[in-house]
């Protein structure tokens, strides 16, 4: 889709070439060249061309049985996802719902929140449940529940806004013929948002496709994906030959999977464009309206709430009491670990200050060369910066490993590889806040002051820097939330003796003994907390619901 900035704030050529200059560094420099390592080990042997790995690991009745788990999952948690998420979309998008923000920033918190504060949350959930808890233990259903609950949010942003947009009057005829209100939207609303729902549904399967710390904690040891036996090939075995060939099928499908999202959502966009514009909510009224809210909107709050609560109520249990001292131990400097849970925190909040910081500058830089540049340098340089976000964090965290070893990017041994590992992640985070954004302010704006006699610069500073400004507070949120739960990647790169608060608790889920487990619980409590405000942060800078999170 062509960028709205037309005219008299459209860059030219040479401009634009001049400002996505340093993005496009930075992505040759920390994704393309190890991604690109990554392939090239995957086929070659001592130097020179070989398939003979590849053949190998793809004949082998071990990859197929993790690349069978890890397709499945994905399909079986995107349609769940849609399942659930559809009615609550709707919901939303045909009711005046007063507590419609409150619902959007708690679906919201799971999907920025670390997957591995949401597979600990899932573990205080089954370890409450008794037998039916034991159950679920490092099960498929496991993975797929904690899989719905990360990506609720996904589903309703995409679709909330289009089905608003839908013409009422279409349902209401249907509705007069004799149609229920279940056969209506099945077979009138549901077939208008198939473009929003493919797209939709596209996101949510990479997401799950690519998923590391849930599959890690919830799916036990005989259910991996290629996320994750890419993880233990480099990291146990030491076979990075195979982990490169994992990691490059998961590639493929990942692009495949990304190229595709990326067509539907422009086609949903042009169709949303052309549509009506927003209808009034109706408001709540008669008993059946009631119940329909209340049911979706109360069933939604209490699932969502449910395992934050529980995370808080084990963090402050010890032996069947309550108690603080699983937050007083985070500053015991007696731990047998390399580093004791308050250095671990102390180090996730410095990286992802400087992450988010990072993230800021190189999306902002891309923002003004999509939003405002030239249009085939912008749509390339658009779709480039979206690659890392469908390319899993634990490749990306390979990548660095196998390829940041030699100058002049000799960086393995660096304190500043996580930050830069996370800032990568969270800049297509920043742009998709970001390029909405500018997209979204209207053109007669901007005209009407040139007509006033501003400048350029005077048009940008006065129309268009008030609502990038607040949706630059959003984004950073973002960055920062993003940096803060990364954990594909910093399991690869994060020094032992630098541990940051998701690999902190990895480390204490991994041993034995309720102090352990308790301190894991006070550890993931505390990243909730602050993803939370994070989210809070979001939600009241966001520019009237605009971007793609």
């Amino acid at each position: 889709m062509k960028p709205v900035a037309a005219g008299f704030l459209r860059l030219g050529r040479t401009a634009t070439l001049a400002i996505v200059g340093i993005p496009v560094i930075f992505l040759a420099s920390f994704f393309v060249f190890p991604v690109g390592t990554i392939m090239w080990r995957g086929f070659s042997h001592d130097g020179g061309f070989d398939m003979s790995t590849t053949i190998d690991v793809l004949t082998s009745h071990r990859w197929w049985r993790v690349a069978w788990f890890t397709t499945w999952q994905a399909v079986v948690s995107t349609v769940a996802t849609l399942a659930v998420g559809i009615p609550i979309a709707g919901v939303l998008a045909r009711y005046d719902v007063p507590a419609s923000r409150l619902v959007r920033a708690l679906t919201t918190v799971p999907f920025v929140m670390p997957t591995i504060v949401i597979a600990t949350a899932f573990i205080a959930v089954f370890d409450s449940l008794g037998p039916v808890g034991d159950a679920l233990k490092n099960s498929a259903a496991a993975v797929i529940l904690a899989h719905v609950y990360l990506n609720l949010a996904v589903v309703i942003r995409a679709l909330a806004d289009p089905w608003s947009r839908l013409d009422h009057s279409v349902e209401e005829a249907a509705r007069t013929l004799g149609m229920g209100a279940i056969r209506t939207v099945m077979t009138v609303t549901l077939p208008r948002l198939r473009l929003a729902i493919g797209a939709a549904a596209a996101i949510v399967f990479l997401f799950t496709f690519t998923s590391f710390g849930i599959v890690l904690f919830l799916g036990g040891p005989t259910r991996t994906t290629l996320e994750v036996e890419t993880y233990i090939q480099t990291t146990s075995y030491l076979q990075l030959d195979v982990a490169s060939v994992l990691a490059l099928t998961q590639i493929s499908i990942v692009v495949a999977t990304l190229a595709t999202q990326r067509l539907l959502t422009n086609r949903a966009a042009t169709a949303q464009q052309m549509a009506a514009p927003a209808k009034l909510r109706r408001p709540i009224s008669g008993p059946r309206d009631v119940g329909l809210v209340l049911a979706t909107v109360g069933a939604a709050t209490v699932v969502l709430l449910a395992p934050m609560f529980v995370l808080v109520w084990r963090s402050v249990r010890l032996d069947g009491a309550f108690t603080l001292s699983n937050y007083a131990r985070l500053w015991d400097t007696s731990t047998v670990m390399l580093a004791t849970p308050a250095e671990a925190i102390w180090n996730s909040f410095s990286i992802a200050v400087v992450a988010m910081l990072l993230a800021l500058t190189i999306g902002t830089l891309a923002t003004i060369g999509v939003a405002y540049g030239e249009g085939w340098i912008a749509s390339i340089l658009d779709t480039a910066l979206m690659v890392p976000l469908g390319t899993s964090a634990a490749t990306l965290g390979f990548g660095f490993l196998i390829a940041l070893d030699e100058p002049p990017l000799d960086l393995r041994t660096s304190a500043a590889l996580v930050p830069i590992a996370h800032a990568l992640i969270g800049i297509p985070f920043v742009m998709r806040l970001l390029v909405p954004t500018v997209r979204s302010i209207d053109p007669k704006l901007r005209e009407t002051a040139l007509l006033l006699g501003q400048s350029r610069l005077q048009v940008w500073i006065r129309v268009d820097a008030p609502v990038v400004k607040r949706a630059l507070f959003a984004a950073a949120g973002f960055a920062f939330a993003v940096s803060l739960g990364e954990f594909g990647a910093t399991a690869f790169i994060a020094r032992p003796d630098r541990p940051t608060i998701p690999t902190a608790i990895m480390r204490y889920l991994g041993r034995p003994g309720p102090t352990n487990v308790g301190q894991a619980m006070a550890m993931a409590t505390i990243l909730m907390v602050v993803t939370t405000v994070a989210v809070a942060a979001i939600e009241t800078n966001r520019v009237n619901n605009t971007g793609d999170f």
